[in-house]
């Protein structure tokens, strides 16, 4: 019998829905040195892996496993990650603001309070470029609903082969630079790992040309001072920043006042606790049949 113990500030929703549906083969403890498996928000289980010497197998709850993947820290166990889920509402997130940030809603919502009427100049987004930085099952998701509203797409990824009807070119990170002179919508859905490290700095920007920025990935992507000097330097119009290099972002961190950068609490993609249970009952079928596991991440790699 494989002793379960969850970690996670959803660990109330997790536990009624066990209750209300165990899993044949596994039984809930509480015990750290009892548990063989851990369903858990990995900044939240990262500083007690110690705790858990009969451990075995870690079901994170969420896309990013980033805080897990330290090299100071235990690798002796299989890691995985939730998937499949985050491309719908990464599409919301930034498609909305595009929107929104085009049509200028937010500056009619600022007018309305003073009783001020003025149209504001705007274009349709169809027939712009959107270059997305990670062509996964998010990356490609985006892609498409990108494509419905008219946009031309465009991936980078380290091979330059990803799904052919999402993407209307794939470029290869060696090439990032030509895909970035081509962007009108810049979004980075990328993993956060050695070769991902500050790839979006004042170099790198220095290519786009008023672009919007998107980070929805890692924080760890973008300089933030770099990404600083290319606003003011033009390439970037507009950044909208959900992950950070430190969360919560410090009070006094230059993003916050900034007028051309939107920030957001990393809510981009919520991880709903039923579609987390899905895949996790779905893996530990797989883990009680000695199959092989959905999602595994790679510690080298990162991802």
């Amino acid at each position: 019998m494989h002793k379960l113990m969850i970690v996670s500030r959803q660990q109330q929703a997790y536990e009624a829905m066990l209750a209300e549906q165990p899993l044949p083969g596994i039984t809930l403890t509480q015990q750290p040195d009892e548990a063989t498996i851990l369903l858990a928000d990995p900044p939240k289980v990262a500083p007690q892996l110690k705790q858990f010497p009969a451990l075995e197998w870690i079901q994170s709850t969420f896309a990013g496993i980033d805080a897990l993947t330290q090299p100071n820290l235990r690798q002796d166990y299989l890691l995985t990650n939730i998937r499949g889920c985050f491309g719908q509402l990464i599409s919301e997130y930034v498609l909305g603001l595009t929107i929104a940030h085009q049509r200028h809603f937010t500056t009619y919502q600022t007018q309305q309070h003073t009783n001020h009427w003025q149209p504001h100049p705007y274009h349709t987004v169809a027939g712009k470029t959107m270059v997305i930085l990670g062509t996964g099952s998010i990356g490609s998701h985006l892609a498409r609903s990108a494509k419905a509203l008219g946009f031309h797409t465009i991936g980078v990824n380290r091979s330059s082969q990803a799904e052919e009807q999402a993407f209307d070119a794939v470029f290869p990170l060696a090439k990032l630079h030509d895909a970035l002179t081509q962007a009108d919508v810049l979004v980075s859905t990328l993993p956060a790992t050695a070769s991902t490290d500050n790839l979006l700095n004042v170099d790198s920007l220095g290519y786009c040309r008023q672009a919007l920025l998107f980070n929805v990935g890692r924080g760890n992507a973008i300089c933030e001072q770099g990404l600083l000097k290319a606003i003011e330097a033009g390439a970037i119009g507009h950044a909208f920043l959900d992950v950070f290099k430190q969360e919560p972002l410090p009070n006094n961190h230059p993003f916050w006042l900034h007028p051309k950068i939107t920030v957001t609490p990393h809510v981009a993609a919520e991880s709903f606790p039923h579609q987390v249970m899905a895949i996790f009952r779905n893996n530990a079928q797989l883990w009680l049949t000695q199959q092989p596991l959905r999602y595994t991440i790679d510690f080298q790699r990162g991802y």
